[in-house]
């Protein structure tokens, strides 16, 4: 059963559309890049699928156990607040913000499965650190981090490579195939440089003209 299914949908802002006749599904386990030229409507996608504005037209239908609420999502590194005071134990942590409905302490369980998560990132060195003190790809990797947290099978990516070096970017690629292989995770990934994901990513999505 698919986790996602869009068909004829339209998406914009007040009723404009920026990007429409968007048809595509996604399975549980897969990948796909969502790729277009800048303006074309690929990040108005994203933040309809998490719920963020409302389609303009057309059918999104949620599967599988999926719902809007339980998309983990990276955002463009243009969107990030650098210098926010957290260590990163208290910056993955708040992924789970977003699945309490009244309760805003961790249980033991969330503590222990951040643990782990930052130990699959192999990042555990850095829970203590201060979370401006870190490098580029040091912040996407406990921003992943957090959004395993938040994630209930799927993640979102928006352009996750865009302020990296060519190293920490193969590095992130990679991270990112070993979580969608090895532990079943479907990934939508934006991204402009189809020579870097054509080797990972399954199903390709390009809106606009």
């Amino acid at each position: 059963m698919a986790q996602i299914i869009c068909k004829d949908l339209c998406v914009g802002y007040n009723g404009v559309p920026a990007a429409k006749d968007i048809n595509f599904s996604i399975e549980k386990g897969g990948y796909l890049c969502i790729t277009g030229e800048n303006g074309s409507g690929k990040s108005t996608l994203i933040k309809t699928l998490l719920n963020l504005i409302k389609p303009i037209s057309g059918h999104l239908e949620f599967g599988d156990g999926l719902t809007q609420n339980s998309i983990g999502y990276l955002p463009q590194n243009s969107e990030l607040q650098k210098d926010f005071p957290a260590s990163v134990r208290e910056i993955v942590l708040s992924g789970f913000l977003g699945k309490k409905k009244v309760n805003a302490f961790y249980s033991k369980e969330e503590k222990n499965e951040v643990s782990r998560i930052l130990e699959l990132l192999g990042i555990s060195f850095l829970e203590k650190e201060s979370f401006s003190h870190l490098s580029g790809g040091q912040m996407q990797r406990v921003l992943l981090a957090r959004a395993l947290c938040a994630c209930g099978g799927l993640l979102v990516l928006d352009e996750p490579v865009s302020a990296l070096d060519p190293a920490a970017a193969e590095e992130m690629y990679s991270t990112v195939e070993t979580l969608n292989r090895e532990h079943n995770i479907s990934v939508i990934m934006i991204s402009h440089d189809m020579n870097a994901v054509r080797r990972y990513v399954r199903q390709f999505l390009k809106i606009g003209k």
